[in-house]
């Protein structure tokens, strides 16, 4: 079985256009913020999910405690350690459907990409160098060129893909044999039409236009994705993903408490039915996520979807005994599935980092000069947050406001 493929090459921009988020920016507001992205960094980055581990965490705080900032920081820090990364929002993405969230991963994939790493890992295997092929020549055309076009060279190409997809048991067997074919379209062999190819990569992202009986010309009888087999078809994508070369797959998710929202506004609106579908949903990715490796879920929501009692997470109880089990110390657990910024602010947020904080949002207005908060207000920052119902990354953001029209 293979542990994994050739590290996949620089995709220039690649990461820019999935998440907009200036990695300097981010890294200037670590303070206080990194006694937990370092120690995920290590923990769960560096070791658990990429040894095959899986988890799901969730951030919870109230408005302004900085969970979308949270997000998009260790999002570009799971990038740094080679994990492909997903992110998107709950009011963009029907989350009631695990379906339309597996579609959204696989969009955000790039799969081919995955499979490219395969074919040159094929290749290798083969006592071929990839790098000796001429840039736009397909394999079998290299073979053909230097007189190795035979039929037991074909043979040995169509054992590969056996090995590298069908006998992999974390691959889902539709899901494998799709893949096999589109790696052989790579490799020019077996052969595969351009609208066929386009027909398999379709299915793969559960287009409903796509007609199974076109897929059965292929010899592939596969069945629809749904959201009860949706899971199985992600476990099957965050392992292509490990054979593409990356240390694992990343999905932060971001605004779930929109599931409560009653403001017409919003662009998804849950009814009490829809509300209790994306719980479940939860429940059983939390129930199957052992059964995945190599892949990390982050949920971040509002306090207020814990504290609603009628329509929150405690309504539905199947979920909240899964998520609430934990023990709670008088110091914050880092290993903890539910993060509370709230709780962590209070507990890593001196004056000192208010101060350092303060700088750093300073260094990052250019055009404007800011001068940096002092010791006093960084004081009543901490005091007003412990109290109040406004998170202290908010507070500080108004804090230098303040400071700017003084100017």
């Amino acid at each position: 079985m293979i542990n994994t493929f050739d590290k996949p090459p620089e995709v220039p921009g690649r990461a820019e256009a999935l998440e907009p988020y200036s990695i300097l920016s981010a890294e200037k507001l670590t303070c206080g913020i990194r006694f937990l992205t370092d120690f995920w960094r290590e923990k769960y980055f560096q070791e658990f999910i990429r040894n095959g581990g899986s988890k799901i965490k969730f951030i919870c705080g109230r408005p302004g405690s900085g969970k979308t900032h949270f997000l998009r920081l260790i999002t570009s820090i799971a990038r740094e350690e080679n994990y492909k990364t997903v992110q998107f929002s709950a009011k963009d993405i029907w989350m009631h459907d695990f379906k339309e969230i597996y579609i959204e991963i696989f969009r955000q994939c790039d799969i081919m990409e995955c499979l490219k790493a395969a074919s040159r890992h094929l290749i290798q295997e083969m006592g071929f160098d990839y790098r000796d092929i001429p840039e736009g020549m397909k394999f079998i055309d290299y073979l053909s060129q230097n007189n190795m076009g035979d039929a037991l060279n074909k043979r040995e190409i169509r054992s590969q893909l056996r090995q590298i997809f069908l006998d992999n048991p974390m691959l889902d067997n539709n899901f494998a044999l799709a893949c096999s074919m589109l790696t052989g379209s790579i490799l020019g062999y077996p052969v595969l039409e351009e609208q066929n190819r386009d027909l398999l990569l379709a299915w793969l992202e559960g287009d409903r236009s796509v007609k199974l009986s076109q897929l059965r010309a292929l010899d592939f009888y596969p069945s629809r994705i749904t959201k009860y087999n949706a899971r199985h078809m992600l476990r099957s994508l965050a392992e292509l993903v490990r054979m593409g070369g990356y240390s694992g797959l990343f999905i932060a998710v971001d605004n779930l408490e929109i599931l409560i929202s009653r403001s017409s506004l919003e662009p998804l609106h849950y009814t009490k039915m829809k509300r209790e579908d994306t719980y479940e949903s939860i429940r059983q990715l939390i129930d199957d996520i052992d059964s995945m490796k190599n892949i990390m879920f982050v949920y971040a929501f509002d306090r207020e979807l814990i504290d609603n009692e009628n329509a929150g997470l405690k309504s539905y109880q199947a979920l909240w005994m899964r998520i609430q089990n934990e023990i709670l110390g008088e110091r914050f657990n880092r290993f903890a599935d539910m993060v509370d910024l709230d709780r962590l602010a209070a507990q890593e947020y001196t004056p000192e980092v208010i101060v350092s904080i303060s700088r750093s949002l300073a260094d990052l207005q250019k055009n404007t000069p800011i001068t940096p908060l002092n010791a006093d207000t960084a004081k009543d920052i901490i005091a007003q947050a412990r109290t109040g119902a406004v998170g202290i990354p908010q507070l500080i953001q108004i804090a230098m406001q303040e400071v700017q029209a003084d100017v």
